[in-house]
């Protein structure tokens, strides 16, 4: 690579400014809150949860071999978890400069916190027993992905939601020109089209919500074959059903009694859980994206037709030449990421679940991209809230568009003389009104023309666009 001293430098630190992705450089800061789960050293962490917890549940398991952990143990295990920091995790990575192996590096570095403790020393080769590393690696994976889910992604489509709730009970009565095909089309309200996106995403928000987060650990190829020549009368499918499904412990309790991991026990699978449920996750979550990429589009539009205005801050340019300018860019953003986030999470869904025969690696290094994609969702959930937050209706904008398309009232018009029995009803208003210019005059003249009773002829000639939006004032209100 050409360039001066100093212009490329292979081993630089890693910093915002170096980082590859812009997950971890530009938008590092607002993604914070998920990079201790989905991260390589989140990975690492859950990795020790879970084989913690597995070692735990052995001592209490019921075995000669391996009485139950004293007090003093279990705190000590506690902390190990607890305590478990980035030096922690480069600990494991030198480990797996030489193991080649991660999951052996992480069970070589608990054995090594052993060192000084009897007790634990002695119960060192209970530190993953039995298990493959798929056993270990499918249930951090689920517990990243139930942190992930739960306590970030969840909570920044919800903030969404709440804004557009708000939106869509402020704006109830607000009359807007429908657009159908871009044309002019029967009217409605502001709020009633933001209530419409309010109740889809609630929707997928909850199919989300619902997907059970699996885990399996049942050895090499699914038959725990290596746990009964260990213990050939115990069940082991049922001690591993608890382990995986018994709740997680509560902060500050550790090992102090027998907790799980909180997951959904996966019995049949070959060497990996099948990822059928990341499949179903990850295609809910793309579902959820689709929608707000369908309202990032739609209030990107109502921005360019003068609907709303946005509000601006202090300091702040839109275009480097053109000082007017105040452009939608976090609906521009949202799009964008959204679009990313959905073409990683169709890869993850459509590879996942298919594994060649018992085993194959391709779905360790795709696995790795979860934050990827659940960091470009998450941070395009911020950029939509912050444009929603931005918003500021442009009544007169509104009011002005109604006002020059009277010939929506065509719809009324004809269907109440279809009531009464006037005979070609839609042919007449279409004739007076498709690809023209209509004025109220003609259409009161018209209406004052036909054989209705004098009080719908009343009615009629009460109405303007702005007051024939239906329900939509209730419906939006009703969310």
């Amino acid at each position: 690579m050409r360039g001066g001293a100093g212009f490329y430098n292979p081993a630089m630190d890693l910093s915002p400014l170096s980082a590859l992705s812009p997950l971890d450089g530009r938008y590092a800061a607002k993604l914070a809150a998920l990079r201790p789960h989905l991260s390589e050293l989140g990975y690492m962490r859950y990795r020790v949860q879970v084989e913690l917890t597995w070692f735990t549940a052995l001592s209490d398991a019921g075995f000669a071999e391996f009485k139950p952990l004293s007090g003093e143990a279990r705190a000590y295990l506690a902390g190990l978890l607890s305590d478990f920091s980035e030096a922690d995790g480069q600990a494991i990575k030198d480990i797996e400069k030489t193991t080649n192996h991660d999951v052996k590096a992480v069970e070589y570095w608990i054995k090594s916190r052993f060192e000084g403790r009897p007790e634990l020393q002695a119960a060192g080769e209970f530190v993953h027993f039995a298990c493959t590393s798929e056993d270990i690696n499918n249930t951090s994976h689920a517990l990243q992905l139930k942190a992930g889910r739960d306590q970030v992604l969840l909570p920044a489509l919800d903030a969404v939601l709440t804004r557009l709730r708000a939106l869509a009970h402020q704006h109830a009565d607000v009359p807007m020109l429908s657009r159908t095909h871009g044309q002019t089309a029967s009217p409605t309200t502001v709020g009633k089209e933001i209530a419409n996106v309010a109740v889809r995403l609630a929707g997928a928000r909850g199919r989300i919500a619902s997907v059970p987060l699996m885990a399996k650990m049942n050895g090499a190829v699914g038959n725990y074959n290596a746990h009964l020549s260990a213990w050939p009368a115990f069940d082991w499918e049922a001690f591993s059903r608890r382990v995986i499904e018994s709740p997680e412990p509560e902060p500050g309790h550790g090992f102090s009694e027998p907790f799980g991991l909180g997951l959904v026990f996966q019995p049949y699978s070959i060497q990996i859980e099948p990822h059928d449920y990341m499949a179903e996750l990850f295609d809910a979550v793309a579902r959820a994206n689709t929608i707000c990429i369908d309202l990032a589009r739609d209030v990107w539009g109502y921005i360019s037709l003068g609907y709303f205005k946005q509000k601006t801050r202090a300091g702040e340019i839109g275009s480097s030449t053109m000082p007017h300018k105040v452009n939608p860019i976090d609906f521009e953003n949202a799009e964008g990421n959204l679009g990313l986030a959905n073409a990683v999470l169709r890869h993850l869904s459509e590879k996942l679940p298919v594994s060649r025969w018992q085993r194959d690696l391709t779905d360790s290094t795709v696995l790795r991209n979860m934050g990827v994609a659940l960091g470009h969702a998450v941070l395009a959930y911020q950029s939509l809230l912050a444009g929603l937050n931005k918003l500021e209706l442009n009544e007169a904008a509104l009011t002005a568009d109604l006002d020059a398309a009277w010939e929506v009232l065509a719809e009324p018009i004809q269907t109440v003389m279809r009531r009464h029995g006037v005979p070609g009803a839609y042919e007449k208003l279409k004739d007076a009104t498709r690809g023209q210019a209509v004025t109220p005059e003609a259409l009161h003249a018209l209406i004052r023309s036909l054989d209705i009773p004098p009080a719908e002829k009343e009615r009629l000639l009460a109405l303007t666009p702005a007051a024939y939006t239906g329900m939509a004032a209730a419906l939006a209100r009703r969310i």
